[in-house]
């Protein structure tokens, strides 16, 4: 295998290859609930301190919140600049023969084209057929899917319709595909949460069995991709990911990820919630585009199976499943996981609703089940402390990566938001006196900054939908217009809210139940 073994590890720390977290005594045991709290004793104190500095010193609390302005403006220009190199390579990407591709990168170390095998883990709880049948058709036009695909419907058993439903798809299906198998979670296993991680690990370990230990094939050639059940799959996508694994020296080593539009019922949403998933597709192409960040995997991703078994699968109890398993493996191979771009986006629906307020309700629940991934923290730092072996810089650098969004969501929202509006309603001479000094220009400057660039990620969004099905409404007009100055408001409470709400439960023990978000 390539990564390094036990003895390595200790080597390396022995010999001052990368100087380690701990030394001496073995680290403390801190319990991993305890620092789960973290972002939400920081967004609490935050909130706290805002508010007292409000009243007692109004001037810090406005020069603090325009620094973080002034970062998160920064941030926006960077991203917008990551996005239009994302759109780039997309098209390169798009244009490319990838099997030509095979035959200009393979080295000797590369595994035949032909014998990657694909494992496609598609989990679905209460899902239409339509849907369903809609991915099935997808993934069967991908090429050589009768000869290289297989795929696992993940049912859940808390589903009644699962069986029929499966096994409908199945008999419509099967012969597109070299192999099509479901599986059907159990509910209530002791340790495990009703929820797709633990889904996944079930049908991860079945079809291991099924297909390696059972019916002898190569594990080590096999590349496993777990998808949402409303995932579409660029046509090129498989093509291009099997000679991506085929030719990568450290394949065992790696994740793919491609990146994500929320495009299939775009035109169905209401026009208000699908700015918010413009905003969001636009942030996701410019974290895998930006060449300085650290890219995590998203809603669907690939792993090698080797990889998988060898990390012991998904964890059973997280809901942040992505983030978690990529982490989990990250610490597991002395940090040497890393994710490979795949610049060839896979769309998927939006959430919906019955109206506006019904489709706010479910982007609120879609955005705290995401927020809990601010759990990822406590597990990240526990970790650290756990592998004394691995260079501090290596553990700090994964760790700022996986808060810093779930920092700024929450107490960085509560700093940058809350604190200046409460010092011009405490202090309205302050704007008056004032609006030329440094700190209040540089909120002015972020917040144009901020819109405008806001403005650019809908207009490109826009610039990438499918055709509309049907003419503009006069409605669907104006409350897009309307959208724009208010989404400093939506992003408060489709963003700022469930974050801290998560962070809350979390600080105080208390788990959230995993919901599957309305979409049709």
């Amino acid at each position: 295998m390539p990564y390094r073994s036990n003895r390595a590890r200790r080597n390396s720390v022995q010999f001052g290859v990368g100087r380690s977290i701990w030394s001496g005594s073995p680290p403390p045991a801190i319990p991993e609930q305890v620092l789960d709290g973290i972002p939400g004793f920081l967004a609490w104190m935050a909130l706290l301190l805002t508010v007292g500095g409000a009243v007692l010193r109004p001037r810090l609390v406005v020069s603090v919140a325009a620094l973080l302005g002034f970062y998160s403006a920064v941030r926006f220009i960077i991203g917008a600049l990551a996005n239009f190199i994302g759109l780039r390579r997309i098209r390169r990407w798009e244009a490319k023969d990838w099997r030509a591709e095979y035959d200009r990168l393979a080295g000797p170390d590369s595994i035949p084209r032909h014998q990657v095998h694909h494992v496609v883990i598609i989990t679905s709880y209460k899902e239409p057929v339509t849907v369903l049948s809609r991915t099935l058709e997808a993934l069967a036009k991908q090429e050589n899917a009768i000869s290289q695909m297989t795929i696992v419907l993940a049912m859940e058993a808390a589903d009644p319709e699962a069986q029929p439903t499966a096994e409908k798809l199945r008999a419509a299906y099967r012969q597109y595909f070299a192999r099509f198998y479901f599986t059907i979670h159990p509910k209530g296993l002791p340790g495990e949460m009703q929820c797709k991680s633990a889904n996944e690990a079930w049908a991860g370990r079945w079809i291991k069995r099924k297909l390696v230990d059972e019916k002898g094939y190569n594990i080590d050639h096999i590349l496993v991709t777990t998808m949402d059940a409303d995932t579409l799959w660029h046509p090129k996508h498989f093509s291009c990911l099997t000679t991506l694994f085929a030719v990568n020296p450290d394949r065992y080593l790696r994740f793919w990820q491609a990146p994500i539009r929320y495009h299939s019922n775009i035109w169905d949403i209401d026009p208000t919630v699908a700015l918010v998933h413009a905003y969001s597709s636009a942030w996701e192409l410019a974290y895998l585009s930006a060449p300085n960040w650290i890219p995590l995997p998203m809603s669907s991703y690939s792993l090698s199976m080797r990889l998988l078994d060898g990390v012991g699968y998904w964890d059973s109890d997280v809901i942040a499943d992505e983030w978690h398993m990529f982490l989990k493996a990250f610490f597991q191979r002395d940090g040497q996981i890393r994710l490979e771009r795949v610049f060839l986006p896979f769309s998927a629906e939006a959430t919906t609703g019955n109206g506006f307020w019904d489709s706010l309700k479910n982007r609120y629940q879609q955005s705290l089940r995401h927020a809990w991934g601010a759990k990822e923290v406590g597990y990240t730092l526990a970790r650290i402390i756990e592998h004394p072996e691995l260079p501090i810089g290596v553990g700090l650098r994964m760790l700022f990566r996986v808060s810093h969004d779930l920092i700024m969501a929450g107490a960085g929202w509560a700093i940058m938001t809350l604190g200046p509006q409460l010092v011009f309603l405490l202090y309205p001479e302050l704007f008056f006196t004032e609006w030329r000094t440094l700190p209040f220009l540089l909120l002015q400057i972020s917040l144009i900054v901020v819109t405008i660039l806001g403005f650019v990620f809908w207009v490109l969004d826009i610039r990438l939908r499918p055709p509309r099905t049907r003419p503009w409404t006069l409605r669907e007009r104006v409350v897009t217009l309307l959208s724009f100055p208010l989404l400093p408001l939506l992003t408060l409470i489709v963003l700022a809210l469930p974050t801290i709400q998560a962070q809350t439960l979390l600080l105080l023990g208390m788990p959230i139940q995993f919901k599957v978000t309305k979409k049709v």
